[in-house]
């Protein structure tokens, strides 16, 4: 935008002293923007060597052209800049426009470099996890599975945080839901895969646990596969991705050739408008062939069937006849055929979304109880094999049921991201389902056996929870066909609303303007610095499962997703969301200030008041954000303000926090006469943060809940294997 202003000012006989400060200051302002962008490019060369000479090439143009834009700005002394010697933009325009053109492509070349980097890393990091996968895969000692599983561990934190990056940067809101399902797999089959390969090792000769495992890897794998799809742009073979047709998108298409007659009688062929209408009364034999639907939706449906058929049957013998004469009359005619066929595909889109969102609100409701599973439990404890049996078959006829819904849902979910969910969710149910079967014969053959319960309760979680997610898929798929939203929110950690808070249900979920967003930037940037400190300082002590490192920790996580907030981008998508999320911060923080009264136990008796102070004001803050968070508000205005006070006050609370770990650290060290800190780590660009789910009875720590994993490990005795 700089560049712009710089290459379109007008030429004026007459030039202000004010008109030279501003363009040099415009000059000024690209040489150093260029070279704090030159510097981070340069610092991402030395660490990586094959690019290393690309990019230092590409570095030292863009350098060169924001030095030669600063030379040809450089105006504000010249009285008569045209009569002097010194060249500049006024005498050379053409010099500022050809800086210009190398700047824009010497700083593509270092994004395109960058990005290329950022895909290695992601690659590589997916090959590490594939390689520990394999290794786990093939262990035969619970001590062994320990100390591989505890490297796997970490290896996925770093995949999480390359791929949540990624996932934040993508523009693409279809691929953006793909990485949504994918990392959604990967962060649940994580725990799953902790606990059928425990149940493997305690019990080696049973086959239904070796299939249970064996699921959770292939499982993995292809999640992981589809990553590197996305993030590569690639499909195995070359072979091209072949979405699958919704009605809705049939019927948009469809409407808009019918609708495009008006402008042009002949743009296509009559053959293709019916064979358009064929394939969307093929998949409305989806409902009217399912045994879901009810009797009154599917004679709906084929009756709408028949009359579309009938329209467009009108349409085109009018749409012929306007070809051959074009009259005033004939083309009145087609206009009436035209607001018929469309107001008949209406008609069948509104009727196959009522079957579709009927039956999965029934669906939904009846399972809520999850008696099946809950019945699995009991009779699997009790060994009880021919309960099982017949339950597991229960368990069956409601996959099937689910598996269906989505598929119906996927016909009428309105938006691409929605359709991929939809896709994701079937597929869940689908492979779910005969793990959980695997999982409940393995107890019931070993019904003394608690990691064999353990390993079926993780199923049935991961069952309850898409489930759950389909309840909120439902109310989205409801909202974009009244059109109260046009896109898709991604539901990895993203706080839920409404679920905690009575207030927040009168609330209006609304997102910040551009204005809105310049307004509260500087406050959101002093946040992300503030949370930049916070993580510097956690990674200097030496015991990472110290209570007050996760709690700082957490809180940085979540100031960073409101950062994201104030720039319209990441998993906090509206303010309703964000002031849950403060409300969530401050609740963290409540139970620092605890850790802190605890923690002034272990030190001196003449620091102990130090700590307490702190953890007191921490409580005021704290006290005082969720408040703000909570006061309900009408209107963009006080919506705004109170957004503004969100972010101020957090902002306050990490300013606290940023004093406290630090003390905390040194206190501790004189304490316990060991040092508490560890060497910084080397420069790390990638790393990212995102957004925390700490709702749920166990904080996570990060998105795929890897912290909880690992402290499950720890826990873990080898008395288990006996």
């Amino acid at each position: 935008s700089q560049i712009t202003t710089l290459i379109n000012h007008k030429d004026k006989p007459k030039r202000s002293d004010k008109t030279l400060q501003a363009i040099q200051r415009v000059g000024q302002a690209v040489n150093l923007a260029v070279g704090r962008f030159v510097t981070v490019g340069e610092a991402i060369a030395n660490e990586n060597h094959e690019l290393k000479e690309e990019m230092s090439i590409a570095c030292i143009e863009a350098r060169r052209a924001g030095e030669t834009i600063a030379q040809l700005t450089d105006v504000a002394n010249l009285d008569h800049p045209e009569s002097d010697s010194h060249i500049t933009i006024f005498t050379d325009k053409t010099g500022v426009v050809k800086a210009a053109r190398l700047l824009l492509s010497s700083v593509t070349k270092v994004l395109v470099l960058a990005d290329r980097i950022v895909i290695k890393q992601i690659i590589t990091s997916r090959n590490k996890v594939l390689a520990t996968m394999e290794q786990l895969e093939k262990v035969s000692s619970f001590q062994e599975f320990v100390q591989i599983f505890s490297q796997f561990g970490n290896e996925m934190v770093e995949f999480a945080h390359l791929t949540g990056d990624r996932q934040n940067d993508l523009k693409d809101e279809k691929k953006k839901a793909r990485m949504a399902a994918s990392r959604s797999v990967l962060e649940k089959c994580t725990m799953m895969l902790l606990t059928a390969s425990k149940t493997c090792l305690r019990h080696p000769d049973c086959e239904s646990a070796r299939i249970n495992k064996d699921g959770v890897f292939h499982r993995m794998r292809l999640a992981l596969e589809q990553v590197i799809e996305i993030v590569t742009d690639s499909r195995p073979n070359g072979e091209n991705e072949v979405a699958p047709i919704s009605i809705y998108s049939g019927i948009k298409e469809f409407k808009n050739k019918v609708e495009g007659l008006r402008e042009n009688l002949y743009f296509l062929s009559k053959e293709n408008l019916s064979t358009m209408l064929e394939v969307i009364l093929e998949h409305t034999e989806d409902f009217t062939d399912s045994a879901y639907t009810s009797h009154e939706h599917r004679e709906h449906i084929l009756e709408l069937s028949k009359q579309a058929k009938m329209e467009l049957e009108q349409l085109v013998s009018v749409w012929m006849q306007a070809q051959n004469q074009k009259t005033k009359d004939l083309m009145e005619d087609l206009e009436v055929a035209i607001l018929k066929t469309c107001q008949c595909m209406n008609e069948l889109k509104r009727e196959v979304h009522s079957a579709a969102t009927s039956l999965a609100a029934d669906l939904l409701k009846y399972h809520t109880d999850h008696m099946v599973l809950k019945a699995l439990k009991i009779t699997g404890v009790e060994g009880n094999l021919e309960a099982v049996a017949e339950y597991t078959c229960k368990l069956s006829e409601q996959k099937e049921q689910l598996v269906e819904m989505c598929r119906l849902l996927r016909h009428v979910s309105g938006t691409e991201p929605l359709e991929i969910t939809c896709i994701h969710a079937e597929d869940t149910f689908q492979v779910t389902g005969p793990q959980i079967v695997s999982a409940a014969e393995t107890l019931a053959l070993h019904p003394s056996s608690k990691i064999a319960k353990e390993n079926l309760e993780v199923f049935c979680e991961a069952w309850e929870s898409q489930l759950s997610d389909m309840s909120l898929l439902l109310r989205e798929i409801n909202d974009v066909f009244e059109g109260r939203r046009g896109e898709k929110r991604v539901y990895l950690s993203l706080p839920r609303p409404g679920k905690h808070n009575a207030n927040l249900k009168a609330l209006k979920p609304v997102k910040l303007d551009t204005e809105e967003q310049a307004k509260i930037a500087k406050l959101g940037l002093e946040l992300h610095l503030l949370t930049s400190d916070v993580d510097s300082e956690t990674e200097k002590w030496e015991d990472q499962d110290n209570e007050i490192v996760q709690h700082g920790q957490g809180m940085s996580s979540m100031a960073y997703s409101m950062y994201l907030f104030t720039r319209g981008e990441g998993l906090l998508k509206t303010t309703q969301d964000l002031f849950h999320q403060a409300e969530i911060f401050a609740t963290e923080g409540t139970k620092l200030a605890s850790a802190l009264h605890a923690f002034s136990d272990q030190v001196p008796n003449d620091d102990k008041p130090l700590v307490l102070l702190e953890a007191e004001k921490l409580i005021s803050v704290c006290k005082q954000l969720q408040i703000t968070a909570k006061a309900s508000v009408q209107g963009k205005s006080a919506t705004f303000t109170k957004v503004d006070a969100c972010i101020l006050k957090t902002r306050n609370v990490m300013t606290l926090l940023c004093q406290l770990l630090p003390l905390c650290c040194k206190l501790l060290r004189k304490a316990t006469g060991n040092g508490c800190l560890k060497p910084a780590p080397p420069w790390r660009e990638d790393r990212i943060r995102t957004g925390t789910n700490t709702h749920t009875p166990e904080r996570r720590a990060d998105t795929f809940g890897i912290k909880s994993l690992e402290n499950h490990v720890t826990n873990m005795t080898f008395l288990e294997t006996k």
